[in-house]
C-alpha cells in the first residue's frame, strides 16, 4: 500500500499571488500547456487544478468536487486580478468511490465541471482520441497550481509544469510518475497540494493532449508528502463517459 497525500488543497489570499507550484523547483508551465489550466475553489476552502475541455466545461478529479459544497472557477494571469466564474453543475464518474480512493486503491477519479457562462480566458485542451497506452520510461508533462513548498499555502497559485517519467507497471487504472533525476528516492519534481485534477499531457501527433488527471502524490520512498511519486488516473477507461457526459451537459467536446 502506498503512503500518499490527497493533492487537493486549502486556498488563502496569498495562494492567489504569483508563486511557485509543484515541488522540486518546477519551472513555469509552457504557455502551450498553461493556456488550458484553471483553478477550482470550493466553499470549504479547498482548491484544485482543472483543464478547460470546452469553453464552459472543465475536467478535474472527482475527489476535488465532493457533494455539499459550492465551487467557482478561478483564472489568473500574471498580475491581473483573478477572474471568478460560477459553477452550475458537476458530473462525477458513477464508478468513483471516495471510500476506495481514501483506502489508496484506484478508482474512477474523474469529474466534469459545468460553468454558468463560457470563458474565453482559456483555450480548451484536446483529450487524446484514442487515449494512448503508456509504457515504463515514457515521458508525460504534468502542470498545475499546487504548492511549491509542502505546507506553505503562499507558494501555490501559479501554473508550473514538469516532465515526469512513467515508472512501475502502468495500466488502465493508474499511472505512476517520478522525476527521472531521483526516481522517487529523493525529493524531486512532482505534484503537491492543489495539483489534484491537473492534466497529464502526452504528445499526440506532435501536440499536447490530455491522457489523465492527477489523483495523488507521495514523498520520497513512498513516504507521506510530495516530490516522490505522482499518481495519475488515465482516461483510457473513461473517455467515452466524458464525451457522453459533456454532451448531456450541453457542452459537446470540440
Amino acid at each position: 500500500m502506498f503512503a500518499r497525500i490527497l493533492v487537493c488543497g486549502w486556498l488563502s489570499t496569498a495562494a492567489l499571488s504569483p508563486a511557485t507550484a509543484m515541488v522540486g523547483n518546477a519551472r513555469a508551465a509552457d504557455p502551450a500547456v498553461a493556456r488550458h489550466l484553471v483553478m477550482i475553489v470550493g466553499s470549504r476552502g479547498n482548491f484544485c487544478t482543472g483543464t478547460m475541455v470546452a469553453h464552459d466545461l472543465v475536467l478535474t478529479a472527482a475527489h476535488c468536487v465532493p457533494p455539499d459544497a459550492d465551487y467557482k472557477l478561478v483564472v489568473r494571469d500574471g498580475s491581473d486580478p483573478p477572474q471568478f466564474t460560477d459553477v452550475t453543475r458537476i458530473a462525477r464518474h458513477p464508478l468513483f468511490s471516495l471510500e476506495t480512493f481514501l483506502a489508496h486503491r484506484a478508482t474512477a477519479d474523474v469529474a466534469l465541471v459545468k460553468l454558468a457562462q463560457p470563458t474565453r480566458a482559456r483555450v480548451p485542451a484536446p483529450i487524446a482520441v484514442p487515449v494512448p497506452a503508456v509504457a515504463r520510461g515514457d515521458r508525460l508533462t504534468v502542470a498545475g497550481y499546487g504548492l511549491g513548498v509542502p505546507g506553505d499555502g503562499r507558494t501555490g497559485g501559479t501554473a508550473r509544469g514538469a516532465s515526469l517519467v512513467v515508472t512501475g507497471q502502468p495500466g488502465s487504472l493508474q499511472i505512476r510518475l517520478v522525476d527521472p533525476a531521483f526516481a522517487g528516492t529523493r525529493t524531486g519534481l512532482g505534484a503537491c497540494t492543489g495539483d489534484s485534477g491537473a492534466p497529464a499531457f502526452a504528445l499526440v501527433d506532435g501536440r499536447p493532449a490530455v491522457i489523465g488527471v492527477v489523483s495523488w502524490s507521495t514523498g520520497p520512498n513512498l513516504s507521506a508528502g510530495c516530490g516522490g511519486m505522482t499518481g495519475v488516473t488515465p482516461l483510457v477507461r473513461y473517455r467515452d463517459w466524458i464525451t457522453k457526459a459533456a454532451r448531456s451537459m450541453g457542452s459537446p467536446l470540440p
